[in-house]
């Protein structure tokens, strides 16, 4: 049986195949980097990737590491539903065996025994409802069961890569990277039928993986009946800022639901290392969406060590930091705790050593005392994208303890609030703006629920107050 220790070490090994692969957009050495890895940190005999044809009527091999390493053999084409790869791609479900030469479905019986291949384990590649392709590995030694939960998340980071690298190479142009090519601009509003897109800044050149996150965005919000979409291009980081009908039975946040359509366009997001929150306004059924990618983000990614009492709780933390796309790191010993560690610290630890590595502290409940060397606080109902989003502010030298989060209002919200201080009217306001009066009045909730507000009157004072206006 796979211990928690043994768990731990192949999550960290899965953290790094996923940092390998990041950023790549060429399906087939996405595809070798990870069965490569998998022959390396996993000892497997070989492992093979195989990829769904545009037809979805058969599965082509583009990867294998190991024992073998050619792709033209005689499963170079699997039909659907053919062999025990075709099947596991048919039906979608993972399967383990420890028997191999004693499995019906072995297509030589034989050559298992010569070649002493005891164990197998094979996943579908799912992105959504589609099936990208099967991941398959064959060992020498038996596999645990619990191999088949490592091979899960190993399979959620392949398929993120492998679905934006499919993706990019069908809707992106070649060009979209070089001078001259169609601006991205022009290809978001050919997208975004709903309203008009908005520019802010001077346009530049993007890879082709930030493209296709934002092209996907607005693909998204045009399904949710987008009525605001501005994509700006700031110092730091490209923008998109969208307002957008809430999708058919979701009600909470929109980031914590599987089934909410926006779960793949965070899951893409949190691999470029960008952001993506959400502001609901319930009572007009609307949100307000910001994705932020910062430039050349898809090569950065923040460090944490994750040091829990509980050891459901360290597996719990793990497992998310790996969802949020952070880079584990080995726990923190008392000896390399003095040293100048860069990496932030996870824990619920009291005892904690001396550490000059900044602290993210684990707050079993609302009532908890909060160390004073904390430099963060998360809860435990903490999904990805907030934990990926305070660690970066740790990194970079923030506090976000609760007490020392101010809110800010973003460059709209300061917009109308300097029009409302002048006496201008919301149907004023939104022709100025050439926004709708609902948007209008959107922004004006969002900003006295920010400033804890009663009224305009207040809200406008208090930006005042804080030189936000």
């Amino acid at each position: 049986m796979l211990n928690s220790v043994q768990l731990l070490s192949d999550l960290q090994d899965v953290n790094a195949i996923g940092q390998s692969i990041s950023g790549c957009l060429e399906p087939a050495e996405i595809a070798h980097r990870v069965t490569e890895a998998l022959v390396q940190r996993f000892q497997c005999a070989f492992a093979r990737i195989w990829l769904t044809d545009t037809d979805q009527q058969a599965l082509t091999l583009v990867a294998s590491s190991g024992l073998y390493t050619h792709t033209n053999g005689s499963f170079a084409h699997v039909p659907m539903g053919a062999y025990k790869v075709g099947k596991i791609a048919q039906n979608r479900v993972p399967f383990l065996s420890n028997y191999l030469p004693d499995e019906p479905w072995v297509k030589d019986r034989d050559w298992a025994i010569a070649n002493q291949i005891q164990g197998f384990a094979g996943y579908p590649l799912m992105a959504g409802d589609r099936v990208l392709g099967v991941l398959a590995t064959f060992s020498h030694t038996p596999l645990a069961p619990e191999f088949l939960e490592v091979l899960q998340m190993l399979c959620l980071t392949t398929t993120i890569a492998l679905d934006a690298a499919l993706q990019s190479q069908r809707t992106i142009p070649k060009s979209v990277s070089q001078s001259g090519a169609i601006a991205l601009s022009d290809q978001l509003a050919k997208v975004l039928t709903s309203t008009q897109l908005m520019l802010v800044g001077t346009e530049r050149d993007l890879p082709a993986s930030m493209a296709y996150a934002l092209l996907r965005g607005v693909e998204l919000l045009t399904q949710l009946d987008c009525s605001y979409c501005r994509l700006t291009y700031g110092e730091q980081a490209v923008l998109l800022d969208a307002i957008a009908i809430f999708p058919p039975n979701i009600r909470e946040d929109l980031l914590e639901q599987t089934a909410s359509p926006l779960a793949e366009l965070q899951r893409l997001t949190l691999w470029l290392g960008g952001t993506l929150t959400t502001q609901p306004d319930p009572q007009d059924r609307v949100f307000e969406l910001t994705l932020t990618l910062p430039y050349g983000a898809a090569t950065e990614h923040f460090s944490v060590s994750v040091h829990c009492q509980q050891s459901v709780l360290q597996l719990a933390f793990t497992h998310l930091c790996l969802q949020a796309g952070l880079n584990l790191k080995e726990m923190t010993s008392a000896k390399t705790a003095e040293s100048n560690c860069q990496e932030v610290l996870l824990t619920d630890r009291l005892d904690i050593p001396s550490s000059k590595s900044p602290i993210i502290w684990i707050q079993h409940s609302p009532r908890g005392q909060i160390p004073a060397a904390a430099q963060a606080v998360v809860t435990l109902d903490i999904i990805p994208q907030q934990l990926y989003t305070v660690v970066a502010q740790v990194s970079q030298g923030q506090a976000a303890l609760p007490e020392l989060i101010a809110p800010t209002l973003s460059d709209r919200e300061q917009e109308i609030m300097r029009l409302l201080s002048q006496g201008l009217r919301d149907r004023d306001i939104a022709n100025r703006l050439h926004i709708s009066e609902s948007t209008v009045r959107f922004h004006v909730n969002n900003t006295l629920t920010k400033l804890k507000a009663k009224n305009r009157y207040q809200a406008v004072y208090e930006a005042t107050s804080r030189e936000w206006i």
